[in-house]
C-alpha cells in the first residue's frame, strides 16, 4: 500500500494502529478513576471539575494523599475535604491544625458525619446532623434535592442565590456564622421514611457555615454531593465553591480520606516528590533517546581506504589500463604484496 509517495507495510501498520488504540486505552484508564467522590473520576459522581474549576481561579491545584503535605502550606492555601470515608486519627488532625494556625482555609463538605471529629480536634464549632434532609416545596427534582435559599450576606456568598443539595443533611452550626440556609419547609427526616413524622418539624436548617480557627478559617457544607460533576454545574454551588478558592494560590485537594489514586496519578505523584527517582527516571529517558537515536541514524560504514583492494582485483584492473604490461609480473608483484600483509596481520 502507497501513502503520501511511501510504501507501507499493511499488517505492520494495522499492528501499530491496535498499539495505539490500546496505549490510549490504558493511561486513560490508569489516569482517572470511578471511585464516587475522587478528584479524577470525570463520571458525574466524581470531583474531577471542582478540581477544574479551582485552577479555572488561577490557583495552583495540589493533590494530597497524606495530611503530611499540610505541612508545606498555611496562609494562601485552600485544602478541600469531600466526603470522607473513614474519620481522620488524631495525628492526621495535628497536621492541619498546624495549618490552620499558619492561615490556611479548610473547606469540609460531609453529610454523615465522618468529619465531626475532624471538626472537633481542629477547635470548629460546626458539626453535621447526619439526618436526612428535606424540603418538599423548594427542591431540584425532588425533596431529597434542598434548594437552600435563604443566603446571608457575605463575601463567599457574593454572586450565590442558592445551594443545591443531594441528599444531604444540615450543619449545626454552633458559634459559626451560617452563610446559607434552607426554606422554612425543610426538615430533618430521621428515620428517612420520605414524611414528616410527629417528632420531627418544617424549619429552616442550616447548610453551609463559616468560622475563624486559629489564623485560618473553616467552612463546612452539608453535603459533599453539592460539589460532585453532575451537582458542580448548578449556579449557586459553582459560584459558593469559586468564592471560597478565589484569592488562593494554592488549592490542596485532600484524597488521603477518599480512596487511593488512578496508578499513573500515584506514580506521577511519587515521582514528584522523590528529586533521586527524578534523577534515575531523567537518566533513563536519556538512554532511550540515544538508543533510538542511534537506530534511526545509524553510524556510515567507513569508506574503503585507496590501496587496500583486493591485490588479484589490483592486478586484473592493471593489465585492464594498462595492456603493456605482462600479466605475470604484474601478478608476482601483488602477491608479493598479499604476502606483505599477510605478514602485518599476524604481527597485529
Amino acid at each position: 500500500m502507497c501513502v503520501g509517495g511511501h510504501d507501507v507495510d499493511v499488517p505492520r501498520a494495522v499492528l501499530v494502529g491496535v498499539a495505539l488504540v490500546v496505549g490510549v486505552t490504558l493511561v486513560y484508564g490508569g489516569a482517572t478513576s470511578v471511585a464516587a467522590f475522587g478528584a479524577f473520576n470525570p463520571s458525574w459522581e466524581g470531583t474531577a471539575d471542582l478540581r477544574t474549576l479551582a485552577g479555572e481561579t488561577g490557583a495552583d491545584t495540589e493533590v494530597a494523599t497524606n495530611t503530611t503535605a499540610y505541612d508545606g502550606y498555611g496562609n494562601g492555601t485552600v485544602a478541600v475535604i469531600v466526603a470522607p470515608d473513614e474519620p481522620y486519627e488524631a495525628a492526621e488532625i495535628r497536621h492541619i491544625a498546624a495549618f490552620l494556625e499558619r492561615g490556611g482555609t479548610l473547606l469540609v463538605a460531609d453529610r454523615n458525619g465522618t468529619a465531626d471529629d475532624l471538626l472537633e480536634g481542629v477547635g470548629a464549632t460546626a458539626r453535621l446532623d447526619g439526618a436526612a434532609l428535606r424540603d418538599d416545596r423548594t427542591h431540584y427534582r425532588g425533596p431529597a434535592l434542598p434548594v437552600a435559599t435563604n443566603v446571608s450576606e457575605h463575601p463567599l456568598t457574593t454572586g450565590v442565590d442558592a445551594l443545591t443539595l443531594n441528599h444531604g443533611t444540615a450543619v449545626v452550626a454552633g458559634e459559626s456564622t451560617v452563610l446559607v440556609a434552607t426554606s422554612d419547609f425543610a426538615y430533618l427526616d430521621d428515620d428517612r421514611n420520605g414524611e414528616v413524622d410527629d417528632d420531627e418539624s418544617l424549619a429552616s436548617h442550616p447548610v453551609a457555615t463559616t468560622e475563624t480557627v486559629g489564623a485560618g478559617r473553616v467552612v463546612v457544607v452539608s453535603d459533599g454531593s453539592a460539589f460532585i460533576n453532575v451537582m458542580a454545574d448548578r449556579p449557586g454551588n459553582r459560584a459558593f465553591a469559586t468564592n471560597v478558592f478565589n484569592g488562593s494560590d494554592t488549592v490542596l485537594i485532600d484524597t488521603s480520606h477518599g480512596g487511593d489514586p488512578p496508578p499513573v496519578i500515584s506514580a506521577l505523584l511519587t515521582v514528584r516528590n522523590s528529586p533521586p527517582l527524578q534523577g534515575v527516571l531523567v537518566g533513563l529517558v536519556l538512554v532511550v533517546v540515544f538508543a533510538w537515536h542511534r537506530r534511526l541514524y545509524p553510524r556510515p560504514a567507513a569508506p574503503a581506504v585507496e590501496g587496500a583492494s583486493d591485490p588479484d582485483a589490483v592486478a586484473a584492473s592493471a593489465v585492464g589500463r594498462y595492456p603493456r604490461m605482462e600479466r605475470g609480473r604484474v601478478g608476482r608483484l601483488m602477491q608479493g604484496v598479499k604476502s606483505l600483509n599477510s605478514q602485518s596481520d599476524d604481527d597485529e
